[in-house]
């Protein structure tokens, strides 16, 4: 099958396996297993920041973030189409106790104007501003650029609140960027990466922050049920998808572009070509706006052996990987205009 749903079904690369069926092993909640203290490390390191933290999912990592840096009622300023808000279940009002205050950031860029505006006073009545999230590389597809988190750093730092990072895609927006990780992060306390979604590791993301904000979610990570053990296997792959992978995704960005040509050339495929800096392709087809022509489409292309999701709001998105090869994206071109004449 050719899976274009997400960035997350990328199954262990044949390195990989052999990596965790080799990978030496202790008890990580005693902190004795050394292939997880040398991932903690390395992803430290490479983001520039003291110290970090393996943990099972990016959705874990975001919220053990707010739960470290926030008082329960506090208030945290993030964007109202980013993950933290729309994909990850209502999981702040459960876990840090939080409430947040969405503001306007289409495009993962947040106006440093209106962050201003809504930073809270004292009065008794307020909520105190706890935290500001951003979201690079954002899930619509699009790339923040550096000039834009430095001005809401420094914001943030003029008020002496915290920055986390939702950095799931963090080297996707350092490859679209041209830039080291470093720089991306250096606009950040706290930066949250997925080691699965495009890296090819099975299972974890990373938390990175200073030494004592690390030491504090370590505890938290403990609370929420995140304390694993040999967990060595897990980490094994994420130590090679931060040396190997890494370099890679400029391949899937191109992929991506090449797939949103190809779509773009089918008559009533309309490509949103504003959102193509990483290697996400969005897509609407006003043919097949309603949800039952949808699903129709969804299921003609699973005859052809690609699996993709139905449209939200009325957008199709398509991601390509580390498993999508330049074949794989004529044939998804291919099958995408043979299922329009078929379902039209």
């Amino acid at each position: 099958m050719i899976d274009v749903r997400s960035d997350t079904v990328t199954k262990p690369t044949p390195e990989m396996r052999q990596a965790i069926a080799n990978a030496e092993v202790g008890d990580d909640v005693y902190g004795d297993d050394p292939t997880v203290n040398e991932l903690e490390d390395l992803a430290a390191s490479m983001v520039g920041k003291e110290a970090a933290l393996f943990v099972p999912s990016g959705t874990f990592g975001n919220q053990l973030a707010l739960f470290t840096w926030c008082k329960r009622g506090s208030e945290v300023l993030l964007g109202e189409d980013c993950h933290i808000i729309q994909h990850e279940a209502g999981a702040a009002s459960v876990i840090a106790g939080v409430q947040t205050r969405p503001l306007p950031a289409p495009t993962g860029m947040l106006d440093p104007e209106d962050i201003e505006k809504r930073i809270r006073g004292t009065d008794i009545h307020y909520p105190a501003t706890s935290l500001i999230c951003m979201e690079n590389a954002h899930s619509a597809g699009t790339v923040v650029p550096l000039a834009h988190m430095e001005a809401v750093y420094a914001i943030a730092q003029k008020h002496k609140i915290p920055v986390h990072l939702d950095g799931a895609r963090l080297f996707n927006a350092a490859a679209a960027l041209e830039v080291d990780a470093k720089k991306i992060a250096a606009y950040t306390d706290s930066v949250m990466f997925c080691l699965s979604k495009g890296l090819c590791t099975p299972v974890g993301s990373m938390l990175s922050g200073p030494k004592e904000f690390i030491d504090r979610a370590r505890r938290n990570r403990k609370i929420m049920g995140g304390g694993m053990r040999q967990a060595g296997i897990l980490a094994a792959a994420g130590i090679l998808a931060l040396t190997t992978m890494t370099g890679r995704l400029k391949e899937d960005h191109r992929r991506a572009r090449r797939l949103a040509q190809g779509l773009g050339a089918i008559p009533g495929v309309q490509v949103a070509t504003d959102r193509l800096d990483i290697n996400m392709v969005f897509f609407s087809v006003p043919s097949l706006a309603s949800e039952e022509k949808g699903r129709q489409f969804i299921e003609v292309l699973k005859s052809y052996n690609i699996l993709a999701n139905p449209p939200e709001q009325g957008n199709f998105r398509f991601v390509t990987h580390y498993w999508i090869s330049d074949e794989d994206i004529e044939t998804i071109v291919r099958a995408c205009k043979q299922a329009m004449t078929t379902v039209q």
